[in-house]
């Protein structure tokens, strides 16, 4: 059988590519005589700039140290690819992960904006910004602030770094906000949401990042206020990715927002390998409903159900009901009895469960 290992990055836990590894260790551990490939894959948030690596084994590797979205020092790793473009990745910089403590409200994207004019700075003709994994909700506005922009209240004095400083802004200033490259940019998104209201950033994602019902309110009320005086459209799908920063973005640098799973997927050539799979496997840290709304997960279902082509999910969590898409499903914490256990030996309970996909997905016929 050829099997197709594409699984999405288990966040905090495991790279796209070591989990692609070890799901396929375990295929074929029980079927070694298998032809298994490995499509590592990502849909903006962590794990993008692997990604593009891995499809493009000319791109050259950089690493810069910029502030993290709490303002302690973080070292991100960014890309050169051989057309002059520049990959970014605001998991590296400006992630809920390189938190010391959530901090909903003052958290921000400044490390993001420092990477990107050290890629401009570089001679970049286009910049590809993977947005996903967003540690703050300040529209971007930090990472802009890098590039140039000023906020300013009514009195004139400057805003303080973070999305509650957004509900004092009086004026936006974006005479020395540095010009896009000449290519544009393109923003890799993993949702649909807007900016704001009961869908948006705030409401939707703002609560996996520390805030509570009354910081949800503040903050959707800041994004307003910027929009207001920002101009764009933040009712346009994606707005409100990473806490809002696809909104700026697009708003006031004139970027472009795309959906990330399905640029990733056809950057490293899923479609034609897909074309003669027997089966696929994949998988996330947690698999729910969001899992099926533009992540890697579901749109990777979606493609090989055109293909007519069987599908096993691996999740360090299976929650919620599994699509008919999935011909079978394995939990990492049903494997290893405790989320404590998955999460500290996460490469062997996936290879565990490439083992039990094996068991469920590999046709009698085919040994």
């Amino acid at each position: 059988m050829r099997v197709l290992v594409a699984p999405d990055s288990f966040k905090g836990s495991l790279p796209a590519d070591a989990a692609a590894r070890a799901l396929a260790g375990g295929w074929l551990a029980r079927r070694p005589g298998d032809d298994v490939r490995l499509f590592p894959l990502a849909d903006g948030g962590e794990g993008t700039v692997d990604a593009f690596a891995a499809a493009l084994p000319a791109a050259e590797r950089r690493t810069l140290t910029v502030p993290g979205p709490d303002g302690r020092p973080v070292t991100a790793a960014w890309l050169v690819l051989p057309d002059g473009a520049a990959v970014l990745e605001l998991a590296q910089s400006s992630g809920l992960p390189l938190m010391a403590a959530p901090d909903p409200l003052g958290a921000h994207t400044y490390g993001l904006g420092v990477l990107a004019r050290a890629a401009l700075d570089a001679g970049a003709t286009r910049l590809v910004v993977g947005l996903g994994g967003s540690a703050s909700t300040d529209g971007g506005t930090g990472a802009l602030r890098a590039l140039g922009l000023r906020l300013s209240d009514t009195h004139g004095r400057e805003l303080p770094l973070g999305g509650a400083a957004l509900a004092d802004l009086a004026r936006v200033d974006a005479g020395e906000l540095l010009p896009a490259p000449p290519g544009g940019v393109q923003l890799l998104v993993d949702v649909t949401a807007p900016l704001t209201g009961p869908a948006g950033a705030a409401a939707v994602y703002g609560p996996q990042k520390g805030a509570g019902p009354a910081d949800v309110a503040l903050l959707d009320g800041a994004l307003r206020r910027f929009a207001d005086l920002a101009g764009g459209d933040p009712d346009e799908p994606g707005a409100g990715a990473a806490g809002g920063t696809a909104y700026g973005l697009a708003a006031l640098w004139g970027a472009r927002i795309v959906p990330g799973a399905t640029t990733i997927a056809a950057l490293v050539g899923l479609a034609d390998g897909l074309a003669g799979a027997d089966v696929v496997l994949t998988g996330e840290g947690r698999f729910d409903e969001t899992s099926l709304t533009g992540k890697v997960v579901g749109s990777l279902l979606e493609s090989a159900e055109a293909a007519a082509v069987p599908v096993g999910v691996a999740a360090g969590q299976v929650t919620g009901p599994v699509p008919r898409s999935v011909s079978a499903a394995v939990s990492l914490v049903d494997l290893a009895g405790s989320v404590d256990a998955a999460l500290h030996e996460p490469a062997r309970w996936l290879h565990e469960a490439g083992d039990a996909l094996a068991g469920h997905l590999a046709r009698p016929d085919a040994v």
